[in-house]
């Protein structure tokens, strides 16, 4: 017996209790979990996480805890947190030197537990660049260089190689290092740089040792749970629980025991503890009996099943949509009841908030006109001191739609298609639009989103049917509102123009005021424009509110002759051109007076020197005929 009791004087010397004297309250650190998210392996530039996940035992989970971060065995980071979150600690953009063993511990009230390691592997190195001082160095002449890792971080070995033999090392703690460089023969030499990350030290492993193998005997001391009711448990009913020890009878004064459901304790004490509840269906599940010797740790666990006296009473609305001000039913019911526990009578129902100024018409049902503004409601259901809330139900009651308003969005043009816009200034959503002709349906758009629009693409032959649409809006059964009618200017396309010249073409005279007048039909402005055959650019442009206007030449000229034609364009933006016109500047009436007077001077001179030269030549003939008169009487 002497090994015996000194075997169990030791383990009970180094027995260790997890009690936050202060308080007389316990805490024990079931389990610690270190997990690497998005995952252990990944490449460079990538956002890790580690995060710490620790089961605690407790009689509350609002307390102060200590983490530490350690990566290979290296504390990285220590934080406090009275969370009871997971905690989380962030490696953004990694690199290769992050890679490593990473591990979390946590500490509260003295007690301590560390996570087992996991190893975060990244890969991946970006580029290094180089760069010289300068690109051309005399003989014997240093030449400084300098490499960059770009982004990398941790102890860093750069390499500088000349003509793909490796020159200079150097060992920094940054990404980037310079140095001094001699080339020594004449020539051009590539030059160019490494580098490489020290994540670990070199490690040996040596071959295994000698096995000797230990035996462990165990304690005859085990825990004991009892939980009474041991027939099926109602909620209402009163729960015991037992938790003790049996066994070694000199080492149970040393013994503690914990009980705990989950991560909550329950009570704590010596040698036996005993906890009363009154039980509920939430207090379903594992129950534990913990009991702490030296270093030793056994539990004993039971499952305890409360039975619903009644199931969570669950909140309906009748009808399913409910307009302003119109009534409404709300259902408050519990599916399920003990019927051999309680009888529905017993269940009792509220409203909750009671400003509702709902009436309790029947047993859960209530009754009454609908606000107007959204509420949440609760029903509360209550038996033998059990109360049991409802999910919140939203009671939002729908707004009629409003007389709706239809305007053209398009510029509405004569045989072309453009878009009408039906629309509401209020009314809850859905909506349907219908776009009316006279009493045709001629289409129905339904408005279901908020930024959604009721568009009807129209076509009109005529300026008068613009006035025939209209708009129905329509949210709810038997209730429609009309717009009134469309009411938009119609532009009519114009029609082929005619080009008038005044005065009339064959009257045409230098000198003359010229009017050529184009003439169109259609909607004004009209914007004119007037061309002459052999020049691109228009003479002359203007814009008009009328359907016709002018363009004037003053005092004509012979080199004003030519063809000329003109162009109309309004705001159904359809370009029209006239025929052709070709004009010719007649001679001036007094240019051809003074022609003719000057061709009759002309005529006239000729006659008389005419005539004079017939006189002189005759003249001359009549003494000569003499003489040969007197010649022959001789």
């Amino acid at each position: 017996m002497g090994p015996l009791l000194l075997f169990t004087y030791t383990l009970l010397s180094s027995w260790r209790l997890l009690d936050a004297q202060s308080n007389n309250m316990i805490t024990m650190v079931e389990d610690v979990r270190l997990s690497i998210e998005p995952r252990a392996n990944v490449i460079r530039g990538t956002n890790v996480t580690l995060r710490c996940k620790a089961k605690v035992i407790s009689y509350t989970q609002e307390m102060s805890r200590d983490y530490t971060i350690y990566k290979d065995n290296v504390i990285i980071f220590n934080d406090s947190s009275s969370s009871s979150q997971d905690f989380v600690y962030l490696l953004p953009d990694v690199r290769v030197s992050h890679t490593g063993k990473y591990s979390c511990e946590i500490k509260i009230d003295g007690n301590h537990k560390m996570s087992e390691a996991n190893k975060l592997s990244v890969s991946g190195l970006s580029t290094p660049l180089l760069h010289l001082n300068q690109s051309v160095v005399s003989e014997g002449e240093e030449l400084k260089v300098s490499c960059t890792a770009p982004g990398e971080t941790g102890p860093i070995i750069f390499n500088f190689y000349v003509d793909s033999r490796e020159r200079l090392e150097r060992q920094v703690n940054s990404d980037q290092v310079e140095a001094k460089l001699f080339v020594d023969s004449v020539g051009i030499h590539q030059i160019h740089c490494t580098y490489t990350v020290l994540v670990t030290v070199y490690s040996f492993k040596s071959k295994e040792s000698n096995i000797v193998s230990v035996s462990v005997k165990e304690l005859s001391i085990t825990p004991i749970l009892e939980i009474f009711p041991q027939n099926k448990i109602y909620e209402g009913d009163s729960l015991n629980i037992f938790c003790s020890i049996r066994g070694l009878a000199s080492s149970i004064e040393h013994a503690r025991l914990i009980l705990s459901q989950g991560n909550q304790i329950l009570s704590h004490g010596e040698t036996k503890i005993n906890h009363s509840m009154f039980a509920l269906a939430k207090d379903s599940g594992l129950v534990e009996c913990r009991l702490f010797l030296g270093n030793i740790r056994k539990v004993a666990t039971k499952t305890v099943s409360v039975t619903e006296l009644f199931s969570a009473p669950t909140l309906t609305m009748s009808p399913a949509e409910v307009f302003e001000k119109e009534f409404v039913t709300l259902t408050c019911k519990s599916e399920h009841v003990a019927s051999e526990k309680l009888s529905r009578k017993e269940l009792t129902y509220t409203l909750d908030p009671p400003e509702s100024l709902l009436i309790l018409n029947d047993t859960g049902v209530f009754f009454g006109k609908a606000l107007t503004y959204d509420l949440n409601y609760t029903c509360i259901a209550q038996a033998k001191g059990i109360i049991k809330r409802s999910k919140n139900l939203t009671v939002r009651p729908k707004v009629s739609v409003s007389s709706p308003k239809i305007v053209a969005i398009d510029r509405v043009v004569l045989g072309k298609p453009f878009k009408a816009l039906c629309q509401s200034d209020t009314g809850s959503l859905p909506i349907n639009y219908t776009l009316l002709k006279g009493r045709e349906q001629v289409g129905t758009v339904s408005v279901k989103l908020p930024y959604q629009q009721a568009l009807f693409t129209v076509t009109i032959d005529r300026p008068e049917d613009v006035n025939t649409y209209r708009c129905e809006a329509k949210n709810r059964d038997n209730e429609a509102h009309v717009s009134k009618s469309l009411n938009a200017t119609v532009t009519v396309p114009l029609s082929r123009p005619s080009l008038t010249v005044i005065p009339v073409l064959p009257e045409i005279s230098e000198g003359d005021h010229l009017f050529l007048i184009c003439m169109v039909k259609g909607t004004p402005p009209v914007i004119f424009k007037w061309y002459r055959v052999g020049r691109e650019s228009p003479l002359f442009t203007t814009n008009s509110e009328w359907n016709s206007s002018d363009f004037q030449i003053e005092n004509l000229a012979k080199k004003d002759s030519g063809t000329y034609y003109c162009e109309a364009l309004n705001f159904a933006n359809n370009l029209v051109r006239s025929g052709p016109v070709t004009i010719e500047v007649r001679l001036a009436l007094w240019k051809k007076a003074m022609i003719g007077g000057f061709s009759l001077l002309v005529v006239s001179v000729l006659v008389v020197v005419g005539v004079l030269c017939f006189r002189s030549k005759r003249g001359k003939r009549e003494p000569a005929a003499e003489l040969s008169v007197r010649s022959a009487t001789l």
